[in-house]
Protein backbone atom coordinates (compact mmCIF):
# COMPACT_ATOMS: atom_id res chain seq x y z
CA UNK A 1 0.00 0.00 0.00
CA UNK A 2 2.86 2.34 0.88
CA UNK A 3 4.43 1.64 -2.53
CA UNK A 4 1.20 2.58 -4.34
CA UNK A 5 0.94 5.76 -2.27
CA UNK A 6 4.56 6.70 -3.00
CA UNK A 7 4.04 6.01 -6.72
CA UNK A 8 0.91 8.17 -6.76
CA UNK A 9 2.67 11.02 -4.95
CA UNK A 10 5.65 10.75 -7.30
CA UNK A 11 3.33 10.88 -10.34
CA UNK A 12 1.60 13.98 -8.97
CA UNK A 13 4.95 15.64 -8.29
CA UNK A 14 6.18 14.89 -11.83
CA UNK A 15 3.00 16.26 -13.39
CA UNK A 16 3.11 19.39 -11.25
CA UNK A 17 6.77 19.93 -12.08
CA UNK A 18 6.27 19.52 -15.80
CA UNK A 19 3.44 22.04 -15.81
CA UNK A 20 5.69 24.71 -14.36
CA UNK A 21 8.33 24.15 -17.08
CA UNK A 22 6.00 25.19 -19.90
CA UNK A 23 6.02 28.88 -20.74
CA UNK A 24 4.56 30.96 -23.57
CA UNK A 25 7.32 32.38 -25.78
CA UNK A 26 5.11 33.66 -28.59
CA UNK A 27 1.85 33.23 -30.40
CA UNK A 28 0.65 31.78 -33.68
CA UNK A 29 -2.35 33.38 -35.32
CA UNK A 30 -4.26 31.49 -37.99
CA UNK A 31 -6.34 33.41 -40.52
CA UNK A 32 -8.26 32.52 -43.64
CA UNK A 33 -11.67 32.47 -45.18
CA UNK A 34 -14.03 30.04 -46.87
CA UNK A 35 -15.62 30.94 -50.20
CA UNK A 36 -17.69 29.23 -52.87
CA UNK A 37 -15.21 29.62 -55.77
CA UNK A 38 -13.95 26.77 -57.92
CA UNK A 39 -10.36 27.11 -56.63
CA UNK A 40 -8.54 27.86 -53.42
CA UNK A 41 -6.06 30.75 -53.47
CA UNK A 42 -2.63 29.83 -52.13
CA UNK A 43 -1.79 31.80 -48.96
CA UNK A 44 1.20 33.57 -50.54
CA UNK A 45 -1.11 34.97 -53.23
CA UNK A 46 -3.86 36.31 -50.97
CA UNK A 47 -1.80 39.15 -49.49
CA UNK A 48 1.40 39.73 -51.44
CA UNK A 49 4.03 42.39 -51.93
CA UNK A 50 5.52 42.99 -55.37
CA UNK A 51 8.82 44.91 -55.30
CA UNK A 52 8.96 47.28 -58.26
CA UNK A 53 12.54 48.39 -57.57
CA UNK A 54 14.41 51.66 -57.25
CA UNK A 55 13.66 53.39 -60.54
CA UNK A 56 15.71 56.21 -62.03
CA UNK A 57 13.72 59.44 -62.34
CA UNK A 58 14.77 59.96 -65.99
CA UNK A 59 13.21 56.61 -66.93
CA UNK A 60 9.75 57.88 -65.88
CA UNK A 61 9.85 61.42 -67.30
CA UNK A 62 7.39 62.36 -70.04
CA UNK A 63 5.23 59.25 -69.48
CA UNK A 64 8.12 56.78 -69.38
CA UNK A 65 7.86 53.51 -67.52
CA UNK A 66 9.86 50.99 -65.53
CA UNK A 67 10.39 47.38 -66.49
CA UNK A 68 7.37 45.19 -65.72
CA UNK A 69 7.45 42.80 -62.77
CA UNK A 70 5.35 39.64 -62.47
CA UNK A 71 2.24 39.55 -60.33
CA UNK A 72 1.16 35.95 -59.83
CA UNK A 73 -2.06 34.67 -58.31
CA UNK A 74 -1.58 30.99 -57.53
CA UNK A 75 -4.65 28.78 -57.34
CA UNK A 76 -4.82 25.26 -55.98
CA UNK A 77 -7.31 22.43 -55.75
CA UNK A 78 -9.42 23.70 -58.64
CA UNK A 79 -12.60 21.70 -59.25
CA UNK A 80 -14.20 22.57 -62.58
CA UNK A 81 -17.30 20.42 -62.19
CA UNK A 82 -19.61 23.41 -61.67
CA UNK A 83 -18.15 25.59 -64.44
CA UNK A 84 -19.36 25.96 -68.02
CA UNK A 85 -16.32 27.57 -69.69
CA UNK A 86 -13.48 26.50 -67.34
CA UNK A 87 -12.27 30.10 -67.16
CA UNK A 88 -11.70 32.79 -64.57
CA UNK A 89 -11.62 36.56 -64.83
CA UNK A 90 -9.86 38.87 -62.40
CA UNK A 91 -11.07 42.32 -61.41
CA UNK A 92 -8.59 44.69 -59.76
CA UNK A 93 -9.88 47.64 -57.74
CA UNK A 94 -7.86 50.49 -56.25
CA UNK A 95 -7.82 54.22 -55.75
CA UNK A 96 -6.97 55.61 -59.19
CA UNK A 97 -4.00 57.86 -59.84
CA UNK A 98 -4.75 61.56 -60.20
CA UNK A 99 -1.72 62.14 -62.47
CA UNK A 100 -1.43 58.96 -64.61
CA UNK A 101 -4.70 58.01 -66.35
CA UNK A 102 -5.70 54.37 -65.83
CA UNK A 103 -3.06 53.80 -63.16
CA UNK A 104 -3.32 52.78 -59.54
CA UNK A 105 -2.68 55.78 -57.30
CA UNK A 106 0.35 55.83 -55.06
CA UNK A 107 1.01 57.23 -51.60
CA UNK A 108 4.33 58.38 -50.20
CA UNK A 109 6.88 61.05 -50.93
CA UNK A 110 7.36 60.15 -54.63
CA UNK A 111 5.21 62.14 -57.03
CA UNK A 112 4.11 62.12 -60.64
CA UNK A 113 3.85 58.31 -60.82
CA UNK A 114 1.23 55.57 -60.91
CA UNK A 115 1.20 51.78 -61.10
CA UNK A 116 -0.02 50.17 -64.32
CA UNK A 117 -1.02 46.51 -64.60
CA UNK A 118 -1.13 44.34 -67.69
CA UNK A 119 -2.51 40.96 -68.66
CA UNK A 120 -1.62 39.15 -71.85
CA UNK A 121 -0.19 42.29 -73.44
CA UNK A 122 -3.26 44.42 -72.64
CA UNK A 123 -3.66 47.01 -69.92
CA UNK A 124 -5.81 46.05 -66.96
CA UNK A 125 -8.67 48.49 -66.45
CA UNK A 126 -9.44 49.11 -62.79
CA UNK A 127 -12.89 47.86 -61.82
CA UNK A 128 -13.37 45.81 -65.01
CA UNK A 129 -12.85 42.05 -65.43
CA UNK A 130 -9.79 40.94 -67.38
CA UNK A 131 -10.06 38.68 -70.40
CA UNK A 132 -10.97 35.15 -69.29
CA UNK A 133 -8.08 32.82 -68.52
CA UNK A 134 -8.51 29.10 -69.03
CA UNK A 135 -7.99 27.02 -65.90
CA UNK A 136 -7.66 23.28 -65.43
CA UNK A 137 -8.33 20.86 -62.61
CA UNK A 138 -5.70 21.11 -59.87
CA UNK A 139 -3.23 23.99 -59.59
CA UNK A 140 -3.14 27.08 -61.83
CA UNK A 141 -1.26 30.38 -61.92
CA UNK A 142 -2.83 33.61 -63.15
CA UNK A 143 -0.12 35.86 -64.57
CA UNK A 144 -0.13 39.65 -64.66
CA UNK A 145 2.48 42.37 -64.91
CA UNK A 146 2.96 45.62 -63.00
CA UNK A 147 5.17 48.62 -63.72
CA UNK A 148 5.60 52.23 -62.66
CA UNK A 149 4.53 54.85 -65.20
CA UNK A 150 5.44 58.52 -65.02
CA UNK A 151 3.02 61.34 -65.64
CA UNK A 152 3.06 62.75 -69.16
CA UNK A 153 3.42 66.38 -68.09
CA UNK A 154 3.75 66.55 -64.27
CA UNK A 155 7.24 66.53 -62.77
CA UNK A 156 8.59 63.26 -61.38
CA UNK A 157 9.44 63.74 -57.71
CA UNK A 158 11.94 61.28 -56.21
CA UNK A 159 10.91 59.45 -53.04
CA UNK A 160 9.29 56.30 -51.75
CA UNK A 161 5.86 55.12 -52.82
CA UNK A 162 3.41 52.32 -52.21
CA UNK A 163 0.06 51.33 -53.64
CA UNK A 164 -2.60 48.73 -52.90
CA UNK A 165 -5.01 46.96 -55.20
CA UNK A 166 -7.59 44.32 -54.35
CA UNK A 167 -8.54 41.51 -56.67
CA UNK A 168 -11.70 39.48 -57.12
CA UNK A 169 -11.95 36.26 -59.12
CA UNK A 170 -15.06 35.26 -61.07
CA UNK A 171 -15.29 31.70 -62.36
CA UNK A 172 -17.26 30.76 -65.46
Amino acid sequence: MKTKMKTALLAIAVLAGSASVQAADGTVTFTGSVHSGACSIKPESVDQTVPLGAIAKHQLQSGGQSNPRPVLIKLEGCDLSGLTDNTVTTTFTAAPSTVVPGAIGTVGSAGGVGIMMSHGGSLVELGKPTAPQIISTGDNTLEFGAYVKGAATDPIIPGDFSAVTNFTLAYQ
